[in-house]
């Protein structure tokens, strides 16, 4: 099976027709997206930018870095879902040709993996060992990452 199949599949599903012709489901769904949103946005930026030297200079960065990875997850559990919905409820073929879904889906797996295998091995580290210079660079990765899968997300959403 291909995987224009498999998106064909997804989209002419019973379960899915029947999900669309709701007038109320898709929004609701996708406000509950951006609330999942609105959350990781919070977490990452208040690691990040900690990271960044930007505030929070009084708080240990692994402390800050375990209050927020707590959010973090919390909002992996509302956006995968709701994401994967969304696309499945639209049109799951119209995805299939677009490259802001594809740029997102890329950014969104390299920013989960840098975020946990990369990020996170600095933020617990001990702050003595922190250097600067490379805390700012992984602040900047992480950031352009994740602001790579939110100007995808968005550019998906235009007409």
């Amino acid at each position: 099976m291909s995987l224009f199949n498999f998106f064909q599949l997804l989209q002419y599903s019973s379960l899915l027709s029947a999900m669309r012709s709701s007038p109320w489901i898709f929004p609701v769904i996708a406000s509950i997206h951006l609330m999942g949103l609105a959350l990781i946005g919070g977490a990452v930026l208040l690691v990040d930018l900690r990271l960044l030297g930007l505030g929070m200079r009084n708080q240990p960065l692994p402390q800050i870095a375990r209050y927020a990875e707590r959010w973090f997850v919390v909002s992996l559990a509302i956006l995968l879902p709701t994401g994967i919905v969304q696309f499945m409820c639209f049109a799951a073929t119209k995805y299939y040709y677009m490259k802001a879904f594809w740029i997102k889906m890329a950014a969104l797996v390299l920013a989960l993996l840098f975020t946990f295998a990369v990020r996170r091995r600095v933020v617990m580290a001990d702050e003595t060992r922190m250097s600067p210079p490379r805390n700012k660079l992984v602040a900047g990765v992480s950031l352009a990452l994740w602001g790579t899968v939110a100007v995808a997300g968005r550019w998906i959403g235009l007409p």
